[in-house]
């Protein structure tokens, strides 16, 4: 048997790292663990990303204003010339779609004013052809959702709550989320929602008001809020 003096066991192994235990050196042990937490933050922060997107007014749509048949302008009709709401949409209190404005509806007026505008030309020609205008649509909600205008009006609920200050915008745009989370919210505390049916279908969002004006509307319109949150009450 030969020994070895003990400088040179320290030598070789120096020499042969495998003799320790150890499969893999400092450095790549060092670089897999910055390459773990590297991988750890970009699951969390691309977690972070996607939720604020989901939440983003870009996901909701926010500002979303299509193209219609008409340059229609809700600030000069609504807003300045202080139109009712319910001339145009006239189904607006006895049934779920509030209703569109047909031919017939924009000529009451313009059979006689602004005639000859090239705006107006659509309606013209809608009417020659007996084809009636194509509106498209600014707020959509899921297939499985159950949205009744009449019941929303009928309990105090101003246009503006859902679709913003309709009264200022030339060009018709999505104002609000319109989520699962955003009407629940206002089925919870439906009260600084609520308004006078004197102004129930006024042109512009509702000012704040105080809760015992809030409570005394919430008697007014017997509103009870245990219920609003059941499930079948939008999932018919």
């Amino acid at each position: 048997m030969t020994l070895v003096p003990p400088s040179e066991e320290q030598d070789r192994s120096k020499e042969s790292p495998g003799s320790t235990g150890q499969l893999f050196s400092v450095r790549a042990t060092t670089l897999f663990r910055v390459g773990l937490c590297a991988a750890f933050l970009l699951v969390i922060g691309s977690g972070f990303v996607a939720s604020a997107y989901y939440h983003s007014n870009y996901w909701n749509e926010i500002g979303y204003a299509p193209k219609q048949p008409v340059s229609f302008s809700h600030r000069r009709h609504a807003g300045e010339l202080r139109i009712d709401c319910r001339n145009c949409h006239a189904s607006v209190e006895t049934a779920a779609f509030a209703g569109m404005p047909s031919t017939q509806t924009c000529l009451v007026c313009h059979s006689q004013v602004l005639t000859n505008t090239p705006m107006l030309l659509p309606v013209i020609e809608s009417a020659a052809r007996n084809m009636p205008l194509r509106w498209s649509r600014v707020t959509h909600l899921p297939d499985h959702v159950y949205f009744d205008h009449s019941i929303h009006v009928s309990k105090g609920v101003g246009c503006a709550t859902c679709h913003g200050d309709i009264g200022k915008m030339a060009s018709t745009a999505k104002a609000e989320p319109l989520t699962m989370r955003w009407c629940l919210d206002c089925h919870r505390d439906p009260g600084p929602r609520l308004r006078r049916p004197s102004e129930v279908f006024a042109a512009t969002s509702p000012l704040p008001q105080s809760p015992e004006r809030q409570n005394e509307l919430l008697r007014f319109y017997h509103i009870r809020t245990g219920n609003l949150t059941d499930c079948s009450t939008c999932h018919n």
